[in-house]
């Protein structure tokens, strides 16, 4: 991606070494494999406080206050870039659709940091949590995607902060209050099945924003698509399961298959229509 020189966002806030309440529960125990299952996403049942093999993110916040710097290093000022297509982009579709955007804050931190939704940590993976509208991410994790899960370059990164961003514009929307809502209604396999319509709508969303990033700036270069699409397979449930566990257990899925998640990320980029991405719907995904 030729993102030097584009603008950075000024929602960004640079907590790494600031340090977080110390974990009282074990999400940094949680191992490799199990970090992927969740990662470029939040599972519902985290936000929701459902147990589901790991501790929960629950509880209120008392995240740091005052501000915090912008960040300075290149992977820093990267994502911040990332977010500020990102806040383009959806600024003009909500506008177009009579809304106002709202865009969120993206939090850098390290190691582990309180937010509206409980305390994270950096096993988690990146997350977003919708009780106080920010993204949270530990940059290691990119160095985790390049070396564990086999999904280098820039244009993957890019898609993890697109990929959260989604969750946000669900947010926004009302889609996770009506998961929320379906939460007491649904038995764990039928939430489960909901669960991954959630995130294939978010890996979509993605690629809507990819679409007109890419008519806006001109800034995808050759094997960056590939980039991503490599990012969404290597994620998903199937192929987690099958490296973790030796067995793939459908009804367990909560993100979607590799071929599910590369499909509808597809999907958002080559149409670049937010309505193209209506997965609750879908009878096939």
């Amino acid at each position: 991606m030729r993102w030097q020189g584009e603008r950075e966002s000024s929602n960004v806030e640079d907590r790494r070494g600031m340090g977080g309440r110390r974990a009282g529960f074990g999400l940094g125990t949680i191992v490799i494999a199990v970090i992927a299952a969740w990662l470029f996403g939040v599972d519902p049942r985290m936000i929701m406080g459902v147990l589901e093999g790991v501790d929960t993110m629950t509880g209120s916040s008392t995240q740091q206050q005052g501000p915090a710097p912008a960040p300075t290093d290149e992977t820093g000022r990267f994502v911040s870039v990332v977010l500020a297509s990102t806040e383009d982009v959806w600024s003009q579709a909500f506008q177009q659709a009579g809304r106002t955007y709202q865009p969120p804050k993206l939090v850098l931190y390290s190691e582990r940091i309180d937010t509206a939704c409980g305390l994270g940590a950096a096993a988690s993976g990146p997350f977003y949590c919708p009780g106080d509208q920010k993204l949270y991410i530990d940059l290691s994790f990119f160095q985790l995607m390049r070396e564990r899960l086999g999904a280098p370059g820039d244009f993957a990164q890019a898609y993890v902060v697109a990929h959260e961003v989604g969750h946000h514009v669900q947010n926004l929307l009302g889609t996770m209050d009506q998961m929320e809502r379906a939460r007491g209604r649904a038995s764990e396999q039928q939430y489960n099945a909901l669960s991954v319509r959630l995130e294939l709508q978010a890996d979509c969303y993605a690629g809507v924003w990819a679409n007109h990033s890419q008519q806006a700036r001109n800034w995808l270069e050759k094997g960056d698509v590939e980039e991503g699409m490599g990012a969404a397979s290597a994620v998903g449930d199937d192929r987690i399961q099958k490296q973790s566990q030796g067995v793939v257990v459908p009804e367990s899925f909560t993100h979607g298959t590799s071929a599910q998640r590369v499909r509808w990320f597809r999907t958002g980029l080559e149409s670049g229509r937010a309505s193209q991405c209506d997965t609750f719907s879908a009878r096939t995904l």
